[in-house]
C-alpha cells in the first residue's frame, strides 16, 4: 500500500515557486475578502485575514529552513530561488558575509501581478507583510529591516537581514 503524503507539509513552492502561488491566492482570496468586507466591515476582515497570513508565514519559514537543510543566512540565500522563479524577481546583492544578508529588490513581478489583477491595494497584506513572520519561522534570531517596497511604489525594495545561530 502507498503510504498517502502528509497533508501538512507544505512542498507547493518548491514545485510552483511563489510567484505563481501568491497569484493563484489572489485570484481566490481578493473577491473573497472584497464580499465578506462588504458583510463585515473591511477593517475587520483585513486584520484576521492579516493575523492569518502572519501565522501561515511563520510556520512556512519553520518548513521552509527544514527542507534548506538549516536557518542560516547562506540556506536563506539559497532559499531565494523559490521567489526568484520565473523571473519574479530582480536582486542586487549588497552584502552576504558575517551572518548578514542585504540586497535590493529592483524589479518585483509580485508588485506588477496585483497592479495587473487591478488588486494593487491588497499587495502588501497578501505578500510584503509575510517577510517579517518568514524569517522569524525561518530562524528565531534572524531580524529583517526594510523601510521601502516597489508594492508601496518605491523605486526598490530594501532587505536587510541578520542572522543568530539558532537551531
Amino acid at each position: 500500500m502507498e503510504k498517502v503524503k502528509n497533508l501538512s507539509e507544505d512542498t507547493l513552492t518548491q514545485k510552483i515557486g511563489v510567484l505563481v502561488r501568491r497569484e493563484v491566492e489572489a485570484r481566490i482570496l481578493a473577491p473573497i475578502i472584497r464580499d465578506i468586507g462588504v458583510r463585515f466591515g473591511e477593517d475587520g476582515v483585513k486584520d484576521v485575514l492579516h493575523s492569518t497570513i502572519i501565522k501561515i508565514a511563520r510556520r512556512q519559514g519553520a518548513d521552509l529552513a527544514k527542507s534548506m537543510g538549516g536557518n542560516t543566512a547562506a540556506h536563506f540565500l539559497d532559499s531565494l530561488q523559490y521567489w526568484m522563479k520565473d523571473n519574479a524577481l530582480t536582486i542586487d546583492i549588497l552584502r552576504d558575509r558575517d551572518n548578514e544578508l542585504h540586497f535590493n529588490v529592483t524589479r518585483c513581478r509580485y508588485a506588477e501581478m496585483y497592479r495587473s489583477l487591478d488588486i494593487a491595494d491588497m499587495g502588501t497584506l497578501l505578500s510584503c507583510n509575510r517577510d517579517f513572520a518568514l524569517i522569524s519561522g525561518f530562524n528565531p534570531g534572524a531580524t529583517l529591516h526594510r523601510t521601502q517596497t516597489i508594492m508601496d511604489n518605491a523605486d526598490h525594495c530594501d532587505f536587510r537581514y541578520s542572522f543568530r545561530d539558532v537551531h
